[in-house]
């Protein structure tokens, strides 16, 4: 366990308060990084459906998931044995039966058939006859849409979520450097990639770290016009090659991503302008960001310090992040973009990610922070600039 066992307490204590404004009685958690959050629950066992169940009226958790996973339950989890209900196999990719169906029958045997019933609707792992079987099943209750609402609860972090995100900072320092000592003329993309994974996961003396959620995006050339490519493994460094690094270092599921810019050689007045203009941008961004000062209200600032450069980002600004699990290290809460006016706060963990997509060529430069009592603290120390090899 990475984290006491109070601390569990407390996050569930919070997710039932908001189960409470919400009208939700019984929540049926099918995100694995709020299942980590809720029990500390952590295994590669998201590819069949798994899951808790939070009821306002039992003091733990209910674990359920494919039984060959319950041992991982009772060796990652806080929770007792009689908390963890395992279904037999004949519920896995089976046509004729669901795991939502066992999911019912929990809820019948604890008597909540008949209270409001919270679901995470809009998630990767929850899907549209998970949502018809509990129908089926459960005709007595209401269910309603708790997408997000365990997320929510994990905007802000706790100190010892902080300092795993700290830790997780010197990581991914360490990444990028392997990745930009990696870009050289002559060597293979795959290869630095392949440098790029063995630092995320090895991490430095200090600090191991872990595979991430997404993997390494670092498109070279014409590839740099689009947001998520990685690596092509056909090709070999050459003179005059941009790169773009979008990053990551991680410790015990705790994502700090950072994106950077690469040039071999001397870069051209084009790139030159472009990184000027977000460069100043995101200083000026950063500085910006307090306590007190909205979501929307950041972004605004971001394009005021851009006026008139000619550069625009039709996409969000930037998005909270936090623990997570594939496909993504967001944590699909607030987003820096016109519209959100949610209120940032001390604990708070946000990607500011101005990338920079032209039809001809790609520019980034990110900073992960956490929102303090005054401003904001870059979770990293890397040159911000274009580095040039």
């Amino acid at each position: 366990m990475y984290f006491e066992i109070s601390e569990f307490h407390e996050r569930l204590k919070k997710t039932k308060e908001s189960m409470l404004r919400n009208k939700i009685e019984v929540l049926v958690v099918s995100d694995p990084a709020n299942m980590n959050y809720l029990t500390g629950y952590d295994g590669w066992s998201f590819y069949v459906h798994q899951g808790l169940v939070v009821a306002l009226d039992r003091d733990e958790p209910l674990w359920w998931g494919r039984g060959m996973d319950a041992n991982g339950a009772k060796l990652t989890t806080w929770l007792s044995p009689d908390s963890i209900r395992p279904y037999t196999d004949d519920y896995v990719q089976n046509v004729f039966k669901h795991p939502m169906s066992f999911v019912a029958d929990i809820i019948r045997e604890h008597g909540w058939e008949r209270k409001n019933l919270g679901v995470e609707t809009d998630n990767y792992w929850f899907t549209g006859k998970c949502l018809r079987t509990l129908s089926e099943e459960l005709p007595s209750m209401e269910i309603i849409d708790a997408t997000s609402l365990v997320n929510w609860v994990r905007v802000i972090k706790s100190p010892a979520e902080i300092r795993y995100m700290k830790q997780a900072a010197k990581v991914c320092e360490h990444v990028m450097e392997t990745a930009v000592d990696s870009i050289k003329v002559g060597a293979r993309e795959s290869s630095a990639a392949a440098n790029v994974y063995h630092a995320c996961i090895t991490g430095t003396e200090e600090f191991t770290g872990d595979h991430p959620a997404i993997f390494p995006i670092m498109p070279s050339n014409e590839r740099t016009t689009c947001a998520h490519l990685g690596w092509d493994p056909e090709r070999r460094y050459a003179p005059g090659d941009l790169v773009l690094l979008e990053l990551c270092g991680v410790r015990f599921r705790y994502h700090c991503p950072l994106s950077r810019t690469v040039y071999i050689g001397t870069p051209p007045e084009k790139l030159r302008k472009v990184a000027d203009t977000v460069l100043k941008g995101v200083e000026e961004t950063l500085a910006f960001i307090r306590p007190g000062v909205t979501a929307e209200e950041v972004e605004a600032r971001w394009r005021k310090a851009i006026e008139g450069s000619g550069v625009v980002k039709p996409s969000r600004l930037g998005y909270s992040i936090g623990a997570n699990y594939v496909p993504d290290w967001g944590e699909h809460t607030l987003s820096l973009r016109p519209g959100d006016k949610t209120v940032l706060k001390p604990g708070m963990t946000i990607h500011l990610m101005p990338g920079i997509w032209e039809d001809d060529f790609g520019f980034e430069n990110s900073e992960p922070f956490l929102v303090t009592e005054t401003g904001c603290e870059p979770f990293c120390s890397f040159p911000r600039k274009i580095l040039t090899r």
